[in-house]
């Protein structure tokens, strides 16, 4: 049986209200309790659930590619528009979805005309469980049936083993790249276990060596769109970041604003996206995979 949600319509009858309070002032009040101070809090909650509409949209466009026999291949790449609520999600994921879009002009405004496709995909409902990248990739790339288990955790070892259903596009699509680990600086790439990229990215990282970008390693790295990809076998990866402040100031919280971006990484960032897609979008053949598990 599903358990009860907080968001949930009944919910208002059989749970008991719920508030998340920044560390310091639950530290403070935990320190005047233990002090024997008889604590009275006043609180006041302007909210409202808005359930009018309650589909998630993603937000796709495209760079068509101009090679005959190429141009029906695919370049992704991406990060998530929605945010968590008590910020206004700059660095978590406005950083990503903006150096996307930044990439994309780039190539643009330089002429460039690359032999495959290269798509944009802003997502939807990452927050609550990689749901707009997801459902993107079940829809139009293929999905894994069988094998137990959830989407995050291990397989069931009692169950049927997982079985790959592959989509229309999936032979198309050469790599997907993902960004969303805040405003910091690009310096390097986590290959998902997958070897047979790491002397094609080594390349490619070269020029930006001496601005720190010249990390590889195998490897994983979780909680965001990339692995939707990279669980069907797809090669799906995410940039290795500067944390800056992330997980410790910004990240779910109401720190996660405008303030906290770094223009200058940002930049740094969006250039190395738009070489990486770039640089895809023009081999002979697609990216190497790893082997389906």
């Amino acid at each position: 049986q599903r358990r009860l949600q907080p968001w949930d319509k009944e919910a208002e009858s059989k749970m008991v209200p719920q508030m998340t309070m920044a560390s310091e002032d639950y530290n403070r009040l935990a320190r005047m309790i233990k002090a024997g101070e008889k604590v009275q809090m006043t609180v006041d909650l302007a909210v409202e659930y808005h359930d009018d509409d309650l589909m998630g949209y993603n937000t796709v466009a495209e760079i068509p590619g101009t090679d005959p026999t190429l141009k029906d291949e695919l370049v992704m790449l991406g990060g998530h528009m929605d945010s968590w609520h008590s910020g206004t999600g700059a660095t978590d994921n406005g950083a990503g979805v903006a150096v996307a879009m930044e990439a994309a002009r780039i190539l643009i405004a330089a002429g460039l005309k690359p032999r495959r496709t290269i798509r944009v995909a802003l997502w939807s409902g990452e927050e609550q469980g990689l749901n707009g990248s997801r459902e993107y990739v079940t829809q139009h790339l293929g999905e894994v049936k069988g094998g137990g288990g959830s989407f995050f955790g291990p397989p069931n070892p009692n169950a049927a083993p997982p079985e790959l259903v592959k989509g229309a596009d999936y032979d198309k699509l050469s790599a997907y790249f993902n960004l969303d680990n805040g405003t910091g600086r690009i310096r390097g790439v986590y290959l998902q276990g997958n070897p047979y990229v790491s002397s094609i990215f080594r390349s490619w990282l070269a020029p930006f060596g001496e601005m720190g970008a010249s990390t590889l390693t195998l490897q994983n790295t979780g909680g965001t769109d990339h692995l939707s990809f990279d669980r069907i076998g797809l090669p799906g990866f995410q940039f290795i970041q500067d944390p800056v402040e992330y997980d410790t100031r910004t990240h779910h919280s109401n720190q996660d604003v405008f303030d906290r971006i770094q223009a200058d990484d940002m930049k740094l960032n969006a250039t190395i996206m738009a070489a990486f897609v770039y640089q895809t979008a023009m081999m002979d053949e697609k990216m190497p995979r790893k082997a389906f598990r």
